[in-house]
């Protein structure tokens, strides 16, 4: 995907966010994020939308510290929110493509970087906002597209998970397998041991687990948003991703 693709769905996603956090309403419990109301739902993802921009926005080489989210509640909230993903959109759509700035993911560029990591976040924290409206992940009226999933799929694994921070390990080496049935490359091995998991796209060789079910389907479970669709093998390891592969971000 381009960089002004990622843009669009930021752009979409972010709407389609503010708009459940409205309907549901500050109050409403977050099912996909137990611990979480709405309230808590918007003040995240506004400061991680005004960290992200300010990077990109200030050329800013060196991580800086995600700052607290403002004492505002309700629609006073919602419009903070809606302000700073406006921002964040505005600012990856006006920097010059050879921007240089701080990122912490491999990238073929920090603009590159930015703009595919805030589309995923903003699109998973669409769907936490969809399910305190009542609707479940992966039947919302906006479902994600097949390259786009496969995408975020590709990022979780070949990128969030290889860093040190991810607790997904195994005391003994053993291998999963992630399957999209929607798209013939949408394939990825994950090699798990003591060490961060190590993914590559292809299914050559033996797997001890494999998951598999659509690229959006695989999306939303590997991010804990739902279920895994279909399990076979070895079922520890699925329920080893689901107990330990909380992203940390920074």
């Amino acid at each position: 995907m381009e960089i002004a693709e990622f843009i669009s769905v930021l752009d979409r996603e972010g709407s389609g966010l503010a708009a459940a956090a409205a309907a549901a309403g500050p109050d409403a419990k977050v099912p996909t994020c137990p611990d979480w109301q709405v309230r808590d739902l918007l003040r995240h993802t506004g400061v991680v939308h005004r960290w992200a921009a300010s990077h990109v926005a200030g050329r800013l080489t060196a991580p800086q510290p995600v700052e607290d989210p403002p004492d505002l509640d309700g629609a006073d909230l919602l419009s903070w929110f809606e302000e700073g993903h406006r921002r964040l959109v505005d600012t990856l759509t006006t920097a010059p493509p050879d921007v240089e700035c701080w990122a912490f993911l491999p990238a073929p560029s920090p603009l590159a970087f930015w703009a595919r990591r805030q589309a995923h976040e903003t699109a998973v924290h669409r769907v936490d906002a969809e399910s305190a409206h009542g609707t479940a992940p992966g039947e919302s009226a906006a479902p994600f597209d097949q390259a786009f999933a496969a995408d975020g799929i590709d990022e979780l694994l070949r990128a969030l998970h290889a860093r040190p921070k991810s607790r997904v390990r195994t005391g003994t080496p053993r291998v999963l397998r992630v399957r999209a049935t929607d798209a013939d490359d949408a394939v990825w091995t994950v090699r798990l041991s003591s060490e961060p998991p190590a993914a590559e796209r292809g299914g050559e060789g033996d797997a001890d687990c494999e998951v598999s079910g659509t690229a959006a389907q695989l999306y939303l479970a590997l991010w804990n948003r739902r279920p895994f669709p279909a399990v076979t093998g070895d079922t520890t390891l699925a329920d080893l991703w689901r107990d330990t592969s909380a992203i940390v971000m920074r």
